[in-house]
């Protein structure tokens, strides 16, 4: 009987506590939300799993947690932690993107930077909360809605904060679908809605192999800081656009991006260790989480308007929202809310503009951030 109670103590029965239950249950929703609703289960689905592997307790000296040094775990979120990860992504985020609609319509672009807002209303107000400045960035950069450039930030500034930014920011992109629309409706009128926008303009061969060059130069130059993410994200696309390196393109939009997207995913759910991660400041972190995409939406939305103004061709205000960096399900948000007011009226390919204009203008505000802050 000693032996058998010497061994229960050992198990993770008798070293669960409320707060691992807990924890357990959130990554459970996040699968059960993965494969039922479909939001986002590239992401939900390993982050949901990493969250039950890591909420499962061991005894002292086993180093099996992804903080333990030494362990299989750690040795995977090393990519996450030195923010090797998301530059990887972003490669093959770039391998996939067509900036087609964004290059034949360049006016769009101000509705990426414009959704930007959410960064820096959030940052300002986690540092009315009390955050430091660096602590205030990486909250405020879940606003951009783009998973890898808050891990990428929160490495360099608040590694602490990590887990739950990493957690905060890919929540949010997975419910772009819920968090976005109600704020959409709101902003805009049936009208509005209802505006129908020309058709982009053909771009060339020559001029989709010139700008990845052209845009990263002028980004780098202007936000260092940038470098790693923006040199990255224009060096797949160049990948793409040049046609004589399809293979290599091929690898980074399929086999190498699914690749880093689980071990990211599996390894940053593992780190939201109830011990660690069930604090007061978690929670304070989702709120302006939240707030800051929020502020994000309608900051893209607003500023549609505002253009609307002063130009002959009107834009579909929808569109605006689609400024956050969640590629591409802003812009298919968009789509899906224009179609129930007109279902002829196509505003995917113009969303895409100031979607993929968002990613850039996220990982530059990344930059400017770090370049400021960076001790």
């Amino acid at each position: 009987m000693d032996f058998f109670l010497a061994f229960y103590k050992t198990t993770g029965f008798y070293l669960l506590t409320s707060g691992n239950i807990a924890m357990i249950a959130i990554g459970i929703m996040f699968i059960t939300l993965a494969i039922m609703k479909h939001y986002e289960p590239m992401l939900l689905l390993p982050i949901g799993f990493g969250m039950v592997v890591g909420n499962i307790p061991y005894i002292t000296g086993m180093n099996l947690g992804v903080y333990d040094t030494g362990s299989v775990w750690n040795y995977i979120y090393f990519g996450v932690t030195r923010g090797i990860f998301p530059p990887l992504i972003f490669l093959g985020i770039g391998a996939m993107t067509d900036f087609s609609t964004m290059l034949s319509n360049p006016k769009l672009i101000l509705l990426g930077a414009a959704a930007q807002i959410g960064i820096f209303v959030t940052l300002i107000s986690a540092l009315y909360l009390g955050f430091t400045p660096q602590e205030a960035s990486s909250i405020g950069i879940i606003g951009g809605a783009d998973g890898p450039t808050a891990i990428f930030l929160t490495s360099k500034l608040a590694p602490h904060l990590l887990g739950a930014v990493a957690i905060a920011a890919y929540s949010y992109m997975a419910l772009v679908p819920v968090i976005q629309p109600p704020i959409m409706y709101i902003l805009t009128t049936k009208k509005e809605r209802l505006i129908r926008m020309k058709q982009p303009r053909h771009v060339s061969k020559r001029e989709k192999i010139f700008f990845p060059i052209i845009a990263f130069l002028i980004c780098a130059l202007i936000v260092p800081g940038s470098l790693s993410l923006v040199g990255m994200l224009f060096f797949g696309n160049l990948l793409k656009e040049s046609f004589v390196t399809e293979r290599l393109a091929q690898t980074a939009r399929t086999a190498m991006i699914d690749i880093v997207t689980m071990l990211l995913g599996i390894t940053v759910g593992a780190s939201t260790q109830a011990q660690t991660f069930l604090t007061k400041q978690s929670v304070l972190i989702f709120g302006l989480g939240a707030a800051s995409f929020a502020v994000a939406t309608a900051g893209g939305v607003l500023f549609a308007k505002f253009m609307n103004l002063f130009i002959k061709d009107k834009i579909n205000p929808l569109i605006g929202a689609a400024g956050v960096s969640a590629v591409p399900d802003s812009a298919r948000v968009a789509q899906i809310i224009g179609q129930k007011e007109d279902p002829h009226n196509h505003l995917l390919m113009h969303a895409m503009a100031p979607n993929v204009a968002g990613v850039v203008g996220s990982a530059i505000a990344a930059g400017f951030l770090w370049s400021f802050l960076v001790k």
